[in-house]
C-alpha cells in the first residue's frame, strides 16, 4: 500500500482547460485521500510558481512550483529525499521525468494519465518507452483506453478507466432561473431559445464541431426566429477570423453572440442562461464541459465517436449524435428546443449527473487503484 505519492504536472492553476481542471480535481482528491489515510502527498508543477496555487485545492506545503526551471524540477522530482511509492505523470510530455524516476528508483510505481489526442497518435521513442515502463495507465474514458491499444498495443490489463468528475469547487445552482445580468448583457429576452457552445476555438482543432453548430443554427432560424447561439471560448486570430466570416456568410449576425473567454465564476450562470449545450466534437478524451453543464441542469448534445459517451453515460444523461451529420444535429437541437426546459427537468439532470460524477465516488475509485 502506498505511503508517499507524488503528482507531477506541467501547468494546472494559471490556465484553464480540460486537462488543467482534471489535474486540479485529482490533486484535491489525492490530498483528501492522503490526509484520511495518513499518507504523504505532494504536487509539483514545472511551469508555475508557488504564487499560482489555488489554496482551495491544496495547502501551500503540499505544492511546489518550479517556474519553468526544468533542471531544478528534475532534480527535485527524481532525486527525492524520501522516495515516493507512486509517481503520477499528468501528461505524457513528462515522459523523461518518469523514465529517470524509474531508472533511479525502480521500486517506484509510475502512473501515466492518458487524456485524449496527446496519446491518440504516433509517439516519439521516449514517449513510447514511458507507456511501456508505466505500471498503470489511467485513462479518462473507455474510448481513450481503446485508443491506447489501437495506437500503442498497450495491454488492456495495464489501462484503468478513471472518469473525470465535477470540480468540487464549481458553483452549482439550486435556483435554475436565467441570470438577469446575462440577459441584460447579451440583450436576450427570457423567452428566446438559447443554444450554448463552449470550447477552445483553435485553428488547429476544427474537430471540435463548433462550426457545425453554426450551420445547424442557420437552418433552425426559420423555425426559431428568435434563436440565440452563444459561442464561447478563447480563439486565436486565424480561427476568430474564420468564425466571424462564417457568421457573416450564413447571415447569423443577429443570432450569434461570440463571447471569447468566459471567467470560471460566470460559467455556471452561462449554463443557466442556455436551453441546450451543444458540442458535437469528434476527438474529446472525455469532455468535462458536458458534466459541468449537466451538473447545472443543462441538457447536452455531443458526438458519438469519442470519449464524450462516458460523460453522458452512453446516452443516459445526454444525446449523442453523428458529429458529421448536420441534419441529425439540426433535428436534435430542434427536438430539445421544442420542449420547455423546466426547473424540475434541470433539477433532475443535476441530481442524476452528480450521482455519478461526484468527488466522493471519484476518491473511492482512486483509492481502489492505489491499493490494488
Amino acid at each position: 500500500m502506498p505511503k508517499n505519492i507524488s503528482l507531477l504536472s506541467l501547468q494546472i492553476f494559471n490556465t484553464t482547460g480540460g486537462i488543467q481542471k482534471m489535474v486540479r480535481t485529482l490533486a484535491h482528491a489525492l490530498n483528501t485521500l492522503s490526509e484520511k489515510k495518513g499518507w504523504t502527498f505532494k504536487l509539483s508543477s514545472l511551469y508555475e510558481s508557488n504564487a499560482n496555487l489555488m489554496t482551495e485545492y491544496l495547502p501551500q506545503d503540499k505544492f511546489a512550483g518550479y517556474n519553468k526551471n526544468l533542471i531544478k524540477f528534475i532534480l527535485h522530482t527524481v532525486f527525492f529525499k524520501n522516495k515516493p511509492d507512486v509517481v503520477i505523470l499528468t501528461h505524457i510530455n513528462l515522459a523523461v521525468v518518469g523514465l529517470l524516476t524509474k531508472l533511479f528508483n525502480p521500486k517506484c510505481e509510475i502512473w501515466l494519465i492518458a487524456h485524449g489526442i496527446e496519446v491518440w497518435r504516433p509517439l516519439s521513442f521516449h514517449k513510447k518507452l514511458i507507456i511501456k515502463q508505466s505500471d498503470k495507465i489511467i485513462c479518462v474514458s473507455n474510448f481513450t483506453k481503446q485508443q491506447m491499444y489501437k495506437w500503442h498495443k498497450t495491454p488492456p490489463v495495464k489501462c484503468h478507466v478513471l472518469n473525470n468528475t465535477v470540480d468540487p469547487f464549481i458553483k452549482l445552482p439550486s435556483d435554475f432561473s436565467k441570470p438577469q445580468y446575462l440577459l441584460n448583457r447579451y440583450s436576450i429576452n427570457i423567452k428566446q431559445p438559447v443554444v450554448f457552445t463552449l470550447t477552445r476555438l483553435a485553428s488547429t482543432e476544427k474537430y471540435k464541431g463548433h462550426d457545425m453548430v453554426l450551420r445547424a443554427v442557420s437552418k433552425l432560424k426559420d423555425k426559431f426566429p428568435d434563436i440565440k447561439h452563444i459561442l464561447s471560448g478563447q480563439y486565436d486570430k486565424q480561427e476568430g477570423l474564420r468564425i466571424k466570416q462564417l457568421i457573416a456568410d450564413m447571415n447569423l449576425t443577429n443570432h450569434v453572440i461570440l463571447t471569447n473567454f468566459i471567467a470560471d465564476n460566470e460559467l455556471a450562470d452561462h449554463f443557466l442562461l442556455a436551453d441546450i449545450f451543444v458540442l458535437p466534437s469528434k476527438k474529446e478524451g472525455f469532455g468535462i464541459v458536458f458534466i459541468e453543464a449537466l451538473a447545472c441542469g443543462l441538457p447536452v448534445i455531443c458526438g458519438n465517436a469519442d470519449g464524450s459517451l462516458d460523460a453522458i453515460r452512453n446516452g443516459e444523461l445526454g444525446t449523442a449524435i453523428n458529429a458529421d451529420d448536420l441534419d441529425e444535429l439540426q433535428v436534435s437541437i430542434a427536438d430539445h428546443l421544442s420542449v420547455p426546459l423546466t426547473s424540475q427537468k434541470r433539477n433532475y439532470l443535476q441530481t442524476k449527473c452528480l450521482k455519478y460524477f461526484n468527488e466522493e465516488r471519484y476518491i473511492n475509485n482512486l483509492e481502489k487503484l492505489l491499493i490494488a
